[in-house]
C-alpha cells in the first residue's frame, strides 16, 4: 500500500461490525440514521479545532441530525473564519450548472465564498487565515458528480498551503455499483477530473486517500489528511438520504438511478427535470413507447430551463426499477441509452458535446452509434474497471 505518512484515520474500530456481512447479492435500504456519519463524531475531531482558525467546505445536507455542521460547530465554540460552498451553493437552491456567487449567510453571518464557476479551487488569499478546513458534503458515488472535483481542489490547495485537511465522512448511497467507462485523460473536466469509473464504489473519506496516495493533485506529499470514518456502513446499503444533495436528485430513487440516467444530459433526452420526478424518468417528443407522459417546465431552484420545456415528452417512469434493487444486477443500465438512440427519428442529432465529458471516453458514443450490444460494450470496459478495483482496494476502509 502506498505509504501515506501524513494520513490520520480517526476511529477505525467502527469497522468491527460484531455481525456478519449480509451475503454478496443483497442489497440492503436503509435509513440515514442507521449510519453514524463522521460529523457526527464530534469528539474525535473537535480536539483538532481548538483555538483555530476553521474553514468549512460544506453544503446543505452537512448536517449533524436536523442541525446544520456550522450552526454545531459555533455552539461548541468553534471559530469559523469562512464558508466554502459547491455547485448548487451553500443552502443548496441553484439550479445545475447556475452561477454560485459569494456572499454572507443570513443565518450564520459568515462569509461564503463560491468554488462553482470560474473560482474553483480556493486561492491563498482566501486560506490566509485558516489554519485548518474541515470538509463535509454529501457525494452519490458517481464521477461526474461535481462535489468530487470541489474536494480535489480544496485538498490541492491545502497541499500547496500546508493546511490540514479534516474530511468528515459520508456514505455512499450507491456503494454497491462499481461499473462504467475509466475516464481518459483527454475528456479531462471538471465533471471527469480523475481515471476512475462512472461509478466508483467509494466514499469521499476513501477517495481523498486514493487522490493523495496516487498523486493525482499536485504536493500531495505534503496534505495533512484526517478522515473522520464512518460507523456501521458497507457497500450492501442502498442509503436514504434525508436530505436531497442537489436540486434536482429530490428521492432515494433519483439517487440510485441517477447513474444510469445522467447519460442521458449528453443527449437530446428529458430525464425529467422541469417535472416532479427528476432522474426517474426519460422521454422526449419522439419515444412513443412507454406509458409516461410528461412536459417538462420551468421550476425555480432546480430547473429554471429544462430541456425540452414546454414539449409533451413521451417516456418510460424508472420509479418501479429502482425499488426493485434486488432484482438487479450491479451494473449501470444501458439499455434505456441504447433503445433511445435506436428509436430517435435523426441520430446524427442524438448525441451533443457534453456526453463525451459525461462518459469519460468516446469509446461509448462510438460503439453505440455502431450498434454494438450492451454486453459488447461492457466487456470494452472490463480490463480497465479491473485495474481500477485493484488500485482502489489499497484504499478502502469500509467492508
Amino acid at each position: 500500500m502506498v505509504e501515506l505518512m501524513k494520513v490520520k484515520i480517526l476511529g477505525l474500530l467502527c469497522l468491527l461490525f460484531g455481525s456478519a456481512l449480509m451475503a454478496q447479492n443483497d442489497l440492503k435500504l436503509v435509513d440515514y440514521k442507521d449510519i453514524t456519519t463522521g460529523a457526527e463524531q464530534t469528539e474525535n475531531y473537535l480536539p483538532l479545532l481548538k483555538n483555530k482558525h476553521v474553514a468549512l467546505v460544506a453544503h446543505q445536507a452537512s448536517l449533524i441530525g436536523k442541525v446544520h455542521l456550522a450552526d454545531s460547530l459555533l455552539r461548541l465554540g468553534v471559530n469559523i473564519e469562512a464558508i466554502f460552498c459547491p455547485e448548487h451553493g451553500f443552502r443548496g437552491n441553484n439550479d445545475a450548472g447556475a452561477p454560485v456567487a459569494n456572499e454572507v449567510d443570513s443565518i450564520t453571518g459568515i462569509p461564503i465564498i463560491s468554488l462553482y464557476g470560474k473560482h474553483k479551487k480556493p486561492s491563498a488569499t482566501d486560506l490566509e487565515s485558516i489554519d485548518v478546513v474541515v470538509l463535509d458534503l454529501q457525494d452519490v458515488g458517481v464521477r461526474f458528480y461535481t462535489y468530487l472535483s470541489t474536494m480535489t481542489y480544496v485538498m490541492e490547495a491545502c497541499a500547496e498551503l500546508n493546511i490540514p485537511v479534516i474530511l468528515l465522512d459520508r456514505p455512499n448511497p450507491n456503494g454497491f455499483l462499481t461499473d462504467g467507462p475509466v475516464l481518459q485523460s483527454k475528456h479531462k473536466s471538471f465533471v471527469g477530473l480523475h481515471p476512475i469509473p462512472i461509478a466508483h464504489g467509494m466514499t469521499l473519506g476513501e477517495l481523498a486517500f486514493m487522490i493523495q496516495g496516487e498523486q493525482w493533485i499536485e504536493y500531495a506529499d505534503q496534505l495533512e489528511l484526517t478522515v473522520v470514518p464512518l460507523q456501521h456502513y458497507n457497500r450492501n446499503l442502498v442509503v436514504k438520504l434525508p436530505v436531497k444533495p442537489s436540486p434536482n436528485l429530490p428521492t432515494w430513487q433519483s439517487v440510485y438511478l441517477y447513474p444510469s440516467l445522467c447519460l442521458f444530459e449528453g443527449t437530446e433526452i428529458s430525464v425529467g427535470r422541469g417535472t416532479d420526478y427528476p432522474f426517474e424518468v426519460y422521454g422526449s417528443p419522439y419515444i412513443k413507447t412507454g406509458s409516461l407522459v410528461f412536459v417538462p417546465e420551468p421550476k425555480p431552484g432546480s430547473s429554471l430551463h429544462p430541456k425540452l420545456e414546454g414539449q409533451v415528452c413521451y417516456g418510460q417512469f424508472l420509479r418501479g426499477y429502482a425499488e426493485n434493487y434486488n432484482r438487479n444486477h450491479r451494473l449501470l443500465n444501458l439499455s434505456w441509452l441504447i433503445n433511445a438512440y435506436e428509436n430517435a427519428p435523426d441520430t446524427s442529432r442524438f448525441f451533443n458535446s457534453f456526453f463525451e465529458k459525461l462518459a469519460g471516453t468516446d469509446s461509448l458514443r462510438l460503439q453505440i452509434q455502431a450498434g454494438y450490444t450492451e454486453n459488447q460494450i461492457r466487456e470494452s470496459w472490463e480490463k480497465e474497471l479491473n485495474y481500477f478495483r485493484l488500485i482502489r482496494d489499497k484504499y478502502l476502509l469500509y467492508p
